[in-house]
This record gives structure tokens, sequence and C-alpha cells, in this order.
């Protein structure tokens, strides 16, 4: 059997009881570090006195390598106790995972997720904005065509959207948000559960002239507001013989996007 088990995303007190036992009584550890999931079992031997199983084998396991470790894979390799681990948070959100699920279905292996923490959710509720249904996108591509179509769908995708956000790249992203959106409202949540967590709601513009960088970022950005209601969509207005620029100011019109971005975005269409 396999079970995926989430771990913290900083604060040691959040991993849970389930997943303790999990670790502890699995044969097999798949790890996307294994150093880091060795270092939790170490904290969770000391401060819980927690009983691990004798002779546990590790295994690294990660998006680099996980498509040929299954390639080589027995399907009785699940016939003792596994359990996949990812660095932080829940194996499968933004880390390796979700192959391993598809492996399990396709050849009949029984298989668990366990709840635990994640950056995406809780950042989604600390926002404060009112709101259901969200967009997770992750890791925004560096650059190039695929970077501007990236933050063109979190800035217009009609929803609240989540990002992540390294510590090298949250000033360029916070930069170009504010260049194409100066006054939409975003949230921002750094280094989550850990020490020095912190949380900024407001502009980017704000929050460029107020904050440190360091650290780990969830980017959470309001839906933009549609400012006229119309039974008219954009593919009725892609679909009219008319020229691109033309096209962005009347879909910004219905959409609340800014005209130049729409514009970009119609180019790369």
């Amino acid at each position: 059997m396999l079970s995926l088990v989430p771990t913290p995303i900083g604060n040691i007190g959040d991993i849970s009881l389930r997943a303790i036992e999990a670790l502890s009584e699995a044969d097999i550890l798949l790890c996307e570090d294994t150093r880091v999931t060795k270092k939790l079992i170490h904290i969770l031997k000391e401060r819980y006195n927690t009983t691990f199983k004798e002779n546990q084998e590790f295994i690294s396991l990660h998006s680099h390598n996980e498509q040929a470790f299954l390639e080589k894979l027995e399907r009785s390799f699940f016939e003792q106790n596994v359990v996949y681990v990812s660095d932080a948070g829940m194996p499968g959100v933004s880390d390796p995972g979700q192959v391993l699920v598809d492996y399990c279905l396709k050849n009949s292996i029984e298989y668990d997720v366990l709840p635990g923490a994640n950056a995406v959710l809780s950042a989604f509720v600390a926002s404060g904005f009112v709101e259901t249904k969200m967009l997770f996108l992750g890791f925004l591509d560096h650059k190039g065509k695929s970077r501007e179509q990236g933050l063109n769908d979190a800035l217009y995708s009609g929803y609240i959207t989540v990002l992540y956000e390294s510590p090298h790249r949250i000033e360029k992203l916070l930069k170009e948000i504010d260049m194409l959106e100066p006054e939409r409202e975003i949230f921002l949540a750094k280094e989550l559960t850990k020490k020095y967590q912190t949380y900024f709601r407001g502009k980017a513009s704000d929050a460029l002239r107020s904050l440190n960088f360091k650290g780990e970022w969830v980017v959470v950005i309001k839906a933009a507001s549609v400012k006229n209601s119309s039974a008219i969509s954009e593919k009725d207005i892609l679909a009219l013989d008319l020229a691109k620029k033309t096209q962005a100011k009347l879909i910004a019109k219905i959409t609340g996007e800014n005209t130049k971005a729409c514009y970009q975005r119609l180019l790369g269409l």
C-alpha cells in the first residue's frame, strides 16, 4: 500500500497524529529529499518520543527521477508499507506525488492520502477576500512569453488567484503587478507558520515600499472587478473582424482587464 503523507510547512507542531503514525510504521519512505525527511524523523523522535520501525529504507523520489523510477518499478513493491513525503506541505501540490497516484490507479494498487498542512489554503483563508472560488497556478515560469501569459491568467482569470513565489523573484512579480494593475488589491503571506510569518494586504506598490523580501511567499490576487455586466463574451468579440487593438479595448470594457495587457495577450493567441 502507498500512503501520501503531508508534513509541516514550517511549524513542527502542525504534524498530525495520523502522519506520525504513518511515518513510524513505514517500511519504505519515498522522499523528495531524504535529508529533509531524516531530519523530520529525528525531530519527531526527540520531541514526541516516537518509536520508528528499525531498518526503514529511504529512497529519493523527486520531479527529476520519478518517471524513470516508476518505469522500473514492480507492482510487488507496494506489498510493503510505502510512504511518500515531500519536503513540506501536501504531496502533489507544487510537489511530486501525482504520478505515483496515477501509477496506483492504473495498477489497482491501494493508496491513501492523508490531509494536512498546505500553504495554498492557509493563504487563501488568511487573505480575507470574500469568495468561495479560487484558482491556484503554483509558480509562474521565470521569464518569456509563458511568464507573461501566466501573469495575465492570474490577473484576469475572473477568480481569486493564488501563486507561489521565491524570495529571488517576489520583487519582480510585485513590480509586474504594479505596472499592469496598480489599483489591484493583493494579499501576501511570507514564511507561513514559521517564526517570521508576515501578512500583508494592499496594493503591490505599498508592498514594494514596506516589505523585506527574504523568505518564501504565497501571493493571493483579488479577482478583477467587472466594470459592466454584459451578455457579450470575449469569444464573441474575437469572432468579429476587428483590429486587435479594438478587440482589446472592447474586452477590457467588459472584463475590467488592463487594455495594454489585454492587447499583449491577444497578440499571443
